[in-house]
């Protein structure tokens, strides 16, 4: 089951990316989700996005060694 993002004012697709799924790569996966939404760059605050649900694989990989911290 996807789940919803509320937007705060500013987001872009891969800040949102990079909250929900800890990496900006994924900024295509939730536009692609929100085709409503896709000429937006920046949004205002309050709006619904669909968090598209991604194979397990790519939310638990570990980020390569100089992205951590």
């Amino acid at each position: 089951m996807a789940k919803i993002y509320l937007t705060r004012q500013g987001d872009a697709y891969d800040i949102i990316a990079y909250r929900v799924y800890g990496s900006e790569q994924r900024a295509m996966d939730v536009a692609r989700a929100n085709p409503v939404h896709l000429d937006t760059v920046f949004f205002r605050a309050g709006v619904a996005l669909v968090l598209p649900d991604l194979p397990k694989q790519y939310v638990d990989r570990p980020s390569p060694p100089w992205r951590r911290r």
